[in-house]
């Protein structure tokens, strides 16, 4: 069965961070990839209103996007304004029917701010509610219910550490050596971001700060360089190992795991603005303004 992957975190360039060699790797070797941010990064500046910054940080994402031949979208929440509460389950749940993922692939559960939990949490829920056919989006021409819950993932924490830099340990590490340049590449479309990571959070090669992360990953199983993913085996959700089947041979399992029984991964079993979308009709991705995907107005978009 051909593959669908969807990849969604909270900011522009939080999946060029963590998850871009992989999928980077995926989508050149023919795979499907989609990309999406929760919000626009409004406010990811320190010098810019949240309206320009917005349009420069969206643009930039598609930008990146484009390097690998995925489609990116932004789903119109504001930074520090994601939470987990019904009108923004049923825009995620929309998003996720109208563009119809095998693998959903999302931020940790764990890391060091809010919009990255909850983005994990919404998207999961919103994984199972996506395949209830009687669960309505409340969207004004909603997309037909998914026919199974897509199997779901989720990346590394940012530096690879929980709130209280705990190590957080991945399932599997891939290696990312063929695609390495192409994650540099992407990342580096993300141009606006610079002067905010020097100023807030102290990095002042946000390039050089990935590289450092991704040789770390790399180290746990005992490679060059990597990303390091989890996959959700809470019931019902899936447990083939669809994700793992398309990046096999570049898998790696961590060094800390590879005793514990853990090691041995199982073969897959056989199986500008948006405009509205219809009934089994797949969004047009972004280059300009974000997306709202429900009519809901109570949906937490103001911070």
């Amino acid at each position: 069965m051909e593959q669908t992957i969807v990849a969604i975190h909270a900011h522009p360039d939080d999946i060029e961070f963590l998850a871009a060699g992989t999928l980077a790797g995926i989508s050149r070797g023919g795979g499907r990839v989609i990309l999406a941010s929760m919000t626009a990064g409004d406010c990811g500046t320190v010098s810019q209103d949240p309206n320009e910054i917005s349009q420069i940080r969206v643009r930039e994402a598609a930008n990146s996007a484009a390097l690998v031949g995925a489609r990116y979208y932004c789903l119109g929440f504001k930074d520090m304004a994601i939470f987990s509460d019904d009108a923004s389950r049923r825009r995620i749940t929309e998003f996720l029917r109208a563009v119809r993922p095998t693998i959903v692939v999302t931020s940790s559960p764990e890391d060091y701010m809010a919009d990255h939990e909850a983005t994990a949490v919404l998207v999961r829920d919103a994984c199972f509610a996506a395949a209830l056919p009687n669960y309505e989006t409340r969207h004004q021409t909603p997309a037909t219910p998914l026919p199974e819950i897509p199997a779901l993932y989720f990346m590394d924490p940012i530096g690879g550490v929980d709130r209280n830099q705990k190590p957080v340990i991945p399932d599997f590490i891939v290696d990312i050596e063929e695609s390495f340049d192409l994650k540099i590449a992407m990342l580096m479309e993300h141009k606006s971001q610079k002067e905010w990571l020097r100023v807030r959070h102290g990095i002042e090669n946000y390039v050089s700060i990935m590289q450092k992360w991704t040789r770390e990953r790399g180290a746990l199983a005992g490679i060059r360089i990597g990303e390091g993913f989890r996959q959700y085996r809470g019931h019902p959700y899936p447990l083939d190992e669809r994700f793992q089947d398309l990046v096999r041979k570049h898998i790696h399992i961590p060094l800390a795991l590879r005793h514990s029984g853990d090691d041995v991964l199982r073969p897959a079993s056989d199986a500008p603005a948006q405009p509205a979308m219809t009934p089994g009709e797949e969004p047009q991705p972004v280059a300009g303004e974000p997306i709202s995907l429900t009519e809901d107005t109570s949906a937490p978009t103001r911070s």
